[in-house]
């Protein structure tokens, strides 16, 4: 399916009909393996995590994600070493999502690639069209933060809870809000302690 034209014009930023039925088809197949991931017990959790780590695109070793998560895919999502998402973590991965290594995310927080039509008429047509997200590496996400399309967060960043981030966000800053802003430059001295400046 990855290798279909349906696939390839969505992971290409291009707009496409969202409810080609075999784009669906395929859809759905990785619906019904979130949810069975979803109901694995939490005394399984070795086990749960090996195979979310299957489940998505790509993952580097010390993967830790908390159910219920949720995905429309899977296979878009990519993230590195020592990776840790709470629960509800909910990715709209019509294009990849990709994350470095060493990200933490709290709960409730959301990644969303897909794009509708302003324009009604060719909304209700059911058009659609992704751009992907980036996360650096050392970035940590406070709780109930979304982020949406296209969007690139630089490595040793921190996204305070509650934000939501519009637009690219630099390295080694603190941002937070709606629309999320940089508050803070985060400078790192020689004995490896960091150092929060104002950044207003």
């Amino acid at each position: 399916m990855k290798n279909s034209s349906i696939f390839q014009q969505m992971m290409s930023g291009e707009w496409y009909q969202a409810n080609d039925p075999e784009l669906i088809k395929f859809l759905r197949r990785c619906q019904q393996e979130n949810f069975e991931i979803n109901q694995m017990p939490q005394s399984d959790i070795d086990a749960r995590n090996r195979r979310i780590a299957k489940f998505f695109g790509a993952a580097g070793e010390d993967l830790l994600v908390i159910t219920p998560m949720y995905c429309d895919y899977g296979c878009n999502i990519k993230v590195g070493k020592h990776f840790f998402a709470n629960f509800n973590f909910t990715v709209l991965d019509e294009a990849e999502v990709t994350f470095g290594d060493h990200v933490f995310i709290g709960p409730n927080c959301s990644f969303y690639t897909a794009i509708h039509p302003i324009d009604v008429e060719r909304r209700n047509q059911l058009l659609e069209r992704s751009e992907p997200i980036h996360v650096g590496d050392n970035v940590w996400f406070g709780g109930n933060v979304t982020v949406l399309p296209g969007v690139t967060i630089g490595s040793n960043t921190t996204i305070g809870a509650g934000s939501v981030v519009t637009h690219d966000i630099p390295d080694g800053v603190v941002a937070v809000g709606n629309p999320c802003r940089v508050i803070r430059h985060v400078a790192e001295t020689k004995d490896g302690q960091c150092l929060s400046q104002t950044f207003r």
